[in-house]
């Protein structure tokens, strides 16, 4: 069911023009900020995969691809969830090296998301990937690379206060880390979005770790596909959203399975069937660079840095008929 809220006294934090002015120096400055800081290179990607590689995302494995036959290749697309996959195979056949990754523009369309203030069914986002080595699949890796994540988001956002005052919002480089079972253990009587929450309210900025696999409730803190993070080192970065009073996730992010991982995290997911496709037989035999990477989400982070209450003010999607007329009701024009 679809659902938006408007903030109590809620106004959106400038007007059209320069609204696309700010979308604009922060996706530009973000992207060159994020290269630097993980040594990456933009790089070309697809919006569709064929259906047979395995390639494409499949999120919490209920969400259904949007697809489409292809008369001149004898088969069929599939519009991509994310590129968490593809990326790693670009990494061996463009010739990357220990050390050096790649980033692209991500679009993509989830045709099953359920609407509300954060969630479209139309996703844009930078999709990173690096190699790295054997020795840096650690929490402490994951944990400092996640911090220079958060170092560029306060660099992008100070400048973009300094480049159109009216703008509020200050973003902390002080980022808390927490696994999800210290979490439930923390909030032992709340959902884990509650516990988001509470942790998020408190800390400002934080790195939630270790997301797939069941906690001691027998309860995973959120869904996550067995086949591109390990369960034991991925994490989201999350922001406190004064605007929406909630926790406010930007980033999710991890180390990617090595072929012993992979093999552990398909059999508990009941996803065993997958070891045949393309991309899993490599992962398997050890044919592909061990990697870390992410998604970053490009409206989310305009709206964070930017203080709006809707997705919708920041890109370009379709909405039903109540969220028009809501947002409409507010002053609030979704673009």
């Amino acid at each position: 069911m679809n659902h938006i809220t408007i903030p109590k006294g809620y106004k959106p934090p400038l007007n059209t023009f320069d609204t696309q002015l700010a979308i604009e120096f922060i996706k530009h400055n973000f992207q060159v900020e994020l290269t630097h800081a993980l040594n990456l290179r933009r790089v070309s990607a697809p919006l569709f995969v064929r259906r047979e590689s395995g390639l494409n995302d499949n999120l919490n494995g209920v969400e259904r691809p949007v697809s489409f036959d292809i008369p001149a290749v004898g088969g069929d697309g599939e519009v991509v969830h994310s590129l968490a996959k593809w990326k790693r195979l670009a990494l061996k056949r463009y010739d990357f090296h220990e050390g050096r990754g790649l980033y692209t523009d991500m679009n993509a369309i989830r045709r099953d998301e359920e609407l509300d203030n954060i969630h479209s069914i139309y996703v844009d986002q930078w999709d990173w990937e690096k190699i790295i080595r054997r020795e840096d699949r650690t929490l402490d890796y994951l944990k400092r690379t996640a911090q220079e994540i958060v170092h560029c988001v306060a660099d992008v956002s100070d400048r973009l206060r300094r480049e159109f005052p009216r703008l509020k919002v200050k973003l902390s480089r002080r980022m808390a880390c927490v696994t999800t079972q210290e979490l439930e253990d923390m909030y032992p009587g709340m959902t884990p979005k509650e516990r988001e929450d509470a942790f998020l309210r408190e800390h400002g900025t934080a790195l939630i770790m270790q997301i797939g696999g069941k906690l001691k409730s027998g309860i995973p803190h959120d869904g996550r596909a067995p086949d591109y993070d390990d369960w034991e080192l991925n994490g989201d970065i999350l922001y406190w959203n004064d605007v929406l009073g909630r926790a406010f996730e930007i980033s999710s992010m991890g180390i990617r399975v090595d072929a012993e991982s992979l093999s552990r995290q398909l059999t508990l997911a009941g996803c065993d069937d997958r070891r045949e496709l393309p991309f899993h037989r490599m992962l398997l035999n050890d044919e592909l660079p061990l990697t870390i990477g992410g998604g970053i989400g490009q409206s989310r982070l305009c709206m964070l840095m930017m203080g709006t209450a809707h997705i919708g003010e920041v890109q370009s999607s379709i909405w039903d008929d109540e969220t028009a007329q809501t947002c409409a009701d507010n002053g609030i024009l979704l673009l």
